[in-house]
C-alpha cells in the first residue's frame, strides 16, 4: 500500500511524495481484469459512474492507458486513478499536463480537472494497444505487479541522480530535465515510453511519463518528457 504521508516532508513534485517506492512489472492476462486493481489496458473498472474523457479539440475519446491505486491510510476509502491519453499518427498526447490531451481521473470522490473534456454518457474509447504484424492496433491488458525497489536503487538516485527502474509508484522521481508541474503537486508514478515492437505502445520520445496528485489526492495531472 502507498501511504499518503510524504517522505522527508515532501511538498512538491521533486520530492519522494509517497512511500514505499514500488517497481511496476507487467504481466499479460488471459482473462479481462474486472476488479479495481492496478493494471494497464483492458476496460477501466470504475469505482463511480463511468467518466470517459475526450480530446478537447476533436471530441475523439482518449485511449484508456491504465488504472492505479491512490495512496491511502489503512481503513481509508479505496480510490483509483485512471489514466487516459490522446493518440494521433504515432504521437501520444500529454506533453502539456493541462491541454486536455492527458487526463488522470480519481474515483470515487475525485475532482474533474477544469481542462478535461468529458464525453456524454456512454462514451467509450480504445484501451491500451500494441502494433500488430500489419501495423493494426491490437488491444492489450496487463496485471501490474508491485514490488519494493531495492535499497541500492535509492542510493544510486541520491548519489548519481539516476535510477535503473523504468516504471514505478511512489518514491523519488528521476527527471531528465524538470517535472512539468510545480508545487503543491506531488509525484505519484512514472511510466516509461515504448517502441513500435514492444508489448504496448506509448510514444514519449524515448522518455517517461510522470503522474502527480494534489495534496488531498483528489485530482491528478500527467505529462511526459523526452529523453
Amino acid at each position: 500500500m502507498l501511504l499518503p504521508r510524504p517522505a522527508e516532508g515532501a511538498e512538491g513534485p521533486y520530492d519522494a511524495g509517497y512511500l514505499p517506492w514500488l517497481e511496476m512489472t507487467f504481466h499479460a492476462v488471459e482473462e479481462p481484469i474486472t476488479e479495481p486493481v492496478a493494471k494497464l489496458g483492458g476496460d477501466p473498472v470504475w469505482l463511480d459512474e463511468p467518466c470517459w474523457p475526450v480530446h478537447p479539440g476533436t471530441g475523439e475519446p482518449l485511449d484508456f492507458i491504465g488504472q492505479f491505486p491512490v495512496p491511502a491510510e489503512p481503513g481509508e476509502e479505496r480510490r483509483m486513478a485512471y489514466l487516459f491519453l490522446s493518440y494521433d499518427d504515432y504521437e501520444t498526447g500529454g506533453m502539456d499536463p493541462e491541454d486536455g490531451e492527458a487526463a488522470l481521473l480519481i474515483q470515487p470522490g475525485g475532482r474533474i480537472p477544469e481542462f478535461a473534456a468529458i464525453g456524454p454518457a456512454g462514451t467509450k474509447g480504445r484501451s491500451l494497444w500494441r502494433f500488430g504484424a500489419d501495423e493494426e492496433l491490437v488491444p492489450v491488458e496487463f496485471r501490474i505487479e508491485l514490488t519494493p525497489v531495492p535499497d541500492e536503487a535509492e542510493r544510486d538516485l541520491k548519489t548519481h541522480g539516476i535510477v535503473d527502474v523504468d516504471n514505478y509508484l511512489g518514491g523519488r522521481p528521476a527527471y531528465p530535465d524538470w517535472a512539468g508541474v510545480k508545487s503543491p503537486w506531488r509525484f505519484y508514478f512514472c511510466l516509461a515510453g515504448t517502441d513500435l515492437d514492444e508489448q504496448y505502445f506509448l510514444n514519449f520520445a524515448h522518455g517517461h511519463g510522470y503522474a502527480y496528485l494534489s495534496p488531498d489526492r483528489l485530482e491528478g495531472r500527467f505529462s511526459w518528457e523526452a529523453a
